[in-house]
């Protein structure tokens, strides 16, 4: 049991070094080699995780899913809060990661870009790793809208709206460089409020 908690946690480390590496020099530039060496580890044991840098690119992208899933659903978790106000720390928190996340994804925008350039559908690689987070989004709609807090117009075309907002951020963040994202969270006020019933 041991040996499957240690691979694990080195896993999980090899994951955290090599996403700053690709955020710091991104994906073209970092090589496995560099990755093993970021990690204090050997080419050979890095291969025992993984088999190439794209495979670590996408796990890390994984990992970094997976943690914000976690805090969506500790918010999603606290029943004190009307399902206006859940949706709109979510949406709040997801634009701060982002904003936090910043030379991530700029990385990853170069990424998509280059899978599109080869034939790759990049509109579906995205959506596999958004899928819960709008499926979250969707539930408290669904809530707000049993509860009697948000307008009843279908929910669908609501989680659009609201996930149209999260793109046009990472849009302004990333490719734009904008620093302030009040004004986006000030957008985001405004649906919200428009979602009242």
């Amino acid at each position: 049991m041991a040996i499957v908690v240690e691979h694990d946690k080195r896993k999980h480390e090899i994951l955290e070094k090599s996403l700053e590496l690709f955020t710091r020099e991104g994906f073209d530039d970092v090589t496995f080699q560099k990755i093993a060496d970021a990690c204090g580890i050997t080419r050979t044991t890095l291969y025992i995780y993984f088999k190439n840098k794209k495979e670590i690119f996408i796990w890390s992208i994984k990992q970094l899913t997976g943690e914000l899933e976690s805090k969506l659903m500790e918010i999603l978790e606290d029943k004190n809060l009307a399902s206006e106000e859940c949706l709109r720390r979510i949406m709040h928190w997801i634009i701060d990661l982002c904003n936090q996340n910043r030379p991530l994804f700029n990385v990853l925008l170069v990424y998509l870009i280059n899978l599109q350039k080869t034939g790759v559908n990049a509109e579906e690689r995205v959506n596999r790793r958004v899928i819960r987070i709008r499926h979250l989004l969707s539930m408290i709609i669904i809530n707000g809208q049993k509860n009697g807090e948000f307008k009843k117009m279908p929910v669908k075309v609501m989680n659009n709206m609201l996930y149209s907002l999260v793109e046009s951020a990472i849009f302004e963040i990333a490719v734009l460089g904008k620093k302030d994202v009040s004004e986006v969270k000030t957008s985001i006020n405004l649906v919200i409020e428009g979602l009242r019933n």
